[in-house]
């Protein structure tokens, strides 16, 4: 018996649940101001509170529906966007019975992936989301970093208005399209809460690239100051907070763009893909560095036939998966995946995992290999693991590139 109630939250509830979350994640209150500005990318749907016996919010867990990036094509996928339970409410079960609820609901809609960005790498794989790309923080040096002769020069870079970047940006990023495997579409309720509001001269600068057949890239990025007493001269630090390219020559193109700006005495980009060659740009690899890798995108199957069907994979023999979802049990059971696509069987199992490790197996950012030697993967045919790595492995590590 609990001493809560888990259900959707109604439109009378949207304001109260968000402050839950703010103060959660230990941010103010929202203002009448900000709320104007930003409610509608909070609306009711898609969000279940928890509440207590006066009918008081002490939990929300919140997602929109999108679409995301598999090897081989797109899959329709909800995207948790908010997870947050009131300090005087934790570890009572609260977040397990939204959680659940949430997880009905994605199956019952027919979604067969959910993906969500992680707070606490702890407290996610108990439901089943296993941790699916990473993305890197990068440090370059300035003025010393510059790109060497060879790199391919073209187009033009522009610096938008605020209007500007709210009214462009949005088709440029639908433009140049879910590339790898890993990133998401952006519903128009992610841009104003994302990306409008902080687009302004005195806090994030948008810049767009076009090449011969129009606009292929963006960098969304801001100085900040490093000047001090005693350091007055000290140069600012960029910090870019996204960049997204439709081709090499447009990434390029940008990257060239901020090692070029005054006044800035280094550039620093996180949750970058893995492989992205910035380094080999340079006329010295070393003035750029990798500061960390970290876990970047988690994703959980929903519906594990229907998301093994629709993935591509490479030409290896077959092998067998045995899967076990404790929260959603239909999931369980036995999975060939070949070349030619994958589907149940009645085959005996080669690699026995649970449906977190098989998140983490999916976008092609760990092998079979190395989960199983970290004691993720069961192995029955100790052949199994090398063909499992061919036929999940992809060329482009897997990025998300979004935050929500």
């Amino acid at each position: 018996m609990t001493d809560f109630d888990v259900r959707p939250i109604t439109e009378e509830e949207r304001r109260s649940t968000f402050d839950l979350l703010r103060r959660a994640l230990h941010s103010p209150r929202v203002t009448d101001e900000l709320w104007d500005r930003i409610g509608e990318s909070w609306p009711a749907a898609g969000k279940f509170g928890a509440f207590d016996d006066r009918g008081m919010p002490i939990g929300i867990v919140s997602s929109f529906d999108t679409e995301i990036a598999v090897p081989g094509g797109t899959l329709p996928a909800a995207a948790v966007e908010g997870v947050g339970v009131r300090a005087d409410r934790t570890r009572r079960g609260v977040l397990s019975a939204m959680m659940a609820a949430q997880l009905a609901d994605f199956a019952a809609r027919g979604l067969p992936l959910a993906v969500l960005h992680a707070s606490e790498p702890t407290i996610y794989g108990r439901f089943g989301y296993g941790s699916a790309a990473l993305g890197k923080t990068l440090r370059v040096e300035r003025p010393a970093a510059r790109l060497h002769e060879r790199v391919a020069a073209g187009g033009d870079v522009r610096l938008l208005t605020p209007e500007e970047a709210v009214r462009e940006i949005p088709a440029l990023y639908r433009r140049i399209g879910l590339h790898r495997p890993g990133m998401i579409g952006r519903p128009e309720l992610w841009w104003p809460i994302a990306h409008n509001r902080h687009v302004d001269p005195d806090e994030r600068l948008v810049a767009v690239h076009s090449g011969p057949d129009g606009d292929d890239g963006f960098a969304v990025y801001a100085a900040v100051s490093r000047r001090s007493v005693d350091a007055p001269d000290h140069g600012a630090v960029l910090d870019v907070h996204e960049l997204h390219a439709a081709g090499p020559v447009a990434r390029a193109a940008l990257w060239r763009y901020l090692l070029s700006v005054d006044l800035v005495s280094e550039v620093r980009a996180r949750h970058r893909p893995v492989d992205e060659p910035l380094a080999l740009l340079l006329t010295d690899h070393r003035h750029a560095a990798t500061l960390s890798v970290e876990d970047d995108l988690w994703l959980r199957p929903v519906d594990v036939a229907a998301a093994l069907a629709a993935r591509g994979y490479r030409a290896a023999d077959p092998v067998v998966l045995a899967v076990t979802d404790r929260l959603l049990p239909a999931n369980t059971g036995h999975y060939e995946i070949g070349p030619d696509g994958a589907g149940r069987t009645s085959a005996p199992a080669d690699l026995v995992l649970d449906v977190d490790t098989l998140g983490m197996l999916y976008l092609g950012q760990w092998s079979a290999t190395a989960l199983a030697e970290a004691g993720r993967i069961d192995v029955r045919d100790p052949a199994a693991t090398g063909r499992a790595d061919e036929l999940f492995t992809t060329v482009a590590a897997p990025w998300c590139g979004t935050h929500f």
